[in-house]
């Protein structure tokens, strides 16, 4: 029953640009100031490919246990409520995933110190925390709020000060920025399915504020994030740069409006590439953006 093929449709890959565009841009700020190390930034990428696969792997776990999927609802196929995995393997799977992250975190600790222990255990619980738990962030029109955070401004914050020990306001303002356009990736998804969400109770944002509110809240992400980063662009000598990335956002936005269901889904991995391209412009930048 648990073919190849399932387990690699619950990994959700056209998702995971979210986890690694927070590190490749949080190494560009190391890379700019001249302080680029291999080991922190590859522990920091493997982390949060675990930590978003297993918070996908619990998504499905936990949604199925709680009665939130069902059999044929909008977007990918989901193997465990179709009978392609079974809930105590993907349970498992969940498990060992995360289990695996924290090792990877544990060996960041001697580079980083022992306050990394408390951060991992948040980052670690918040994974979880996203699908159940007493308050699952996911139904309650958290999920966006929480990927700000933990594939925004802690990846992007985290990995510089790894390999500079060095801080500033302008790799927050990085963060923050990355947070929104990954954040665009969850809002793409939830209006896609917050027809499915309504009907089994689920109070993702789209629920919430109503679908028509999404496209105009993807496009309000994108034109904020790049006008907290434009200042970075143009001391680079590319100013035209964030102004491209948001007229691309105002059409996926413009886009969102026409389509529905399904059809929804190639919008979704076309934010997901949006924010990795992002990510990787901002790695070749030609000279110091501070």
């Amino acid at each position: 029953m648990n073919t190849l093929k399932p387990w690699i449709e619950a990994m959700r890959l056209r998702t995971l640009p979210v986890s690694t565009a927070g590190v490749i841009t949080g190494t560009a700020y190391a890379v700019h100031a001249g302080s680029f190390a291999w080991i922190p930034f590859t522990l920091c990428l493997l982390f949060a490919l675990l930590a978003q696969i297993a918070s996908n792997f619990a998504n499905e776990y936990f949604d199925f246990a709680a009665g939130l999927d069902r059999p044929g609802r909008e977007g990918p196929r989901r193997g465990v409520t179709e009978g392609d995995i079974s809930p105590r393997s993907m349970l498992g799977a969940t498990v060992g995933t995360l289990a695996l992250a924290c090792l990877v975190g544990l060996a960041l600790v001697p580079i980083g110190g022992l306050w990394l222990l408390p951060l991992g255990i948040v980052i670690a619980a918040a994974a979880i925390a996203y699908s159940t738990g007493p308050w699952p962030l996911s139904r309650h029109g958290l999920g966006e709020v929480a990927v700000i955070i933990f594939f925004g401004i802690i990846p992007v914050w985290l990995t510089p000060w790894l390999q500079t020990r060095q801080c500033s306001a302008e790799v927050i303002l990085g963060g923050i920025a990355v947070g929104l356009l990954a954040a665009n990736v969850l809002i793409v998804n939830n209006y896609r399915d917050a027809s499915d969400d309504r009907a089994v109770g689920k109070h993702t944002l789209a629920v919430i504020l109503g679908p028509a509110t999404m496209p105009w809240l993807y496009l309000l992400d994108g034109l904020l994030a790049m006008a907290l980063v434009y200042p970075q662009w143009s001391a680079a000598g590319l100013p035209l740069v964030p102004p491209a990335i948001a007229a691309v956002a105002a059409a996926i936005a413009w886009l969102m409006t026409r389509r529905s269901g399904s059809r929804l889904t190639p919008l979704l991995g076309l934010t997901a590439m949006l924010l990795l391209l992002y990510s990787l412009l901002f790695l070749l930048l030609p000279q110091p953006v501070a």
